[in-house]
């Protein structure tokens, strides 16, 4: 699967976040060197991902994008509803 440690990752780190983990759904896709992770979570979670003026989902960005660096990997994390 592409790109499957840094979704692991992310998906981690969310499911630590939220009230309903059974309602996580973490998806990678790669293009090239291009890794998109689309993150699903509850609408009552969703303020618990993103965080006060997006800290919470910028910290998510920050280590997803950490991690890809030894690979030469681009990361894009989105939250989608």
């Amino acid at each position: 699967m592409p790109g499957a440690d840094l979704r692991a990752l992310v998906e981690y780190l969310v499911r630590g976040l939220v009230d309903d983990p059974g309602a996580v759904g973490v998806r990678a896709t790669e293009r090239d060197r291009l890794v998109i992770i689309e993150i699903r979570v509850a609408a009552g979670d969703l303020g618990k991902v993103i965080g006060r003026r997006g800290r919470i989902v910028g910290a998510i960005r920050t280590l997803a994008r950490a991690a890809a660096l030894p690979d030469g990997r681009r990361v894009i994390v989105e939250i989608v509803q």
